[in-house]
């Protein structure tokens, strides 16, 4: 009995940890230097602040998760390179770390709040994957 409680209780905290946390392996380089493709990272899901770095669900489907900036929230004045001006309610913006080579807020616009999937929280070390 006690064997089928211990399984019980380590399948409970793997889906109490799932429901929190989220992988991810970087693909591409639209967030160099920051992260480097390969890197797998590991977010907790809740709500960023401006600065954080973020999974967002991509608006064109594929790939359908991206690793981006968050750039500003509701009530925050977007960048410069955004065209500035308040970010509306339920809405963020999004930039890739290396501009040349991202495609963020400035192509497909402000996202719904609720794209923002998790946060995260430690970066690898420079060299570390």
């Amino acid at each position: 009995m006690r064997y089928v409680a211990g399984i019980v209780l380590v399948v409970a905290a793997l889906v109490w940890l799932r429901g929190r946390f989220v992988t991810v392996t970087v693909e591409g380089v639209s967030m160099e230097p920051t992260v480097r493709p390969g890197q797998r990272l590991l977010a907790r899901r809740t709500r960023g602040v401006t600065g954080d770095v973020v999974i967002v669900r991509n608006p064109h489907f594929a790939p359908p998760l991206l690793v981006k900036r968050l750039a500003a929230c509701e009530g925050e004045q977007l960048p410069a390179v955004l065209g500035g001006g308040p970010v509306p309610p339920g809405r963020v913006a999004v930039l890739g770390d290396n501009p040349g080579r991202s495609v963020d807020s400035r192509h497909f616009g402000l996202l719904p709040a609720s794209h923002v999937v998790a946060v995260i929280r430690s970066l690898p070390r420079r060299g570390e994957q």
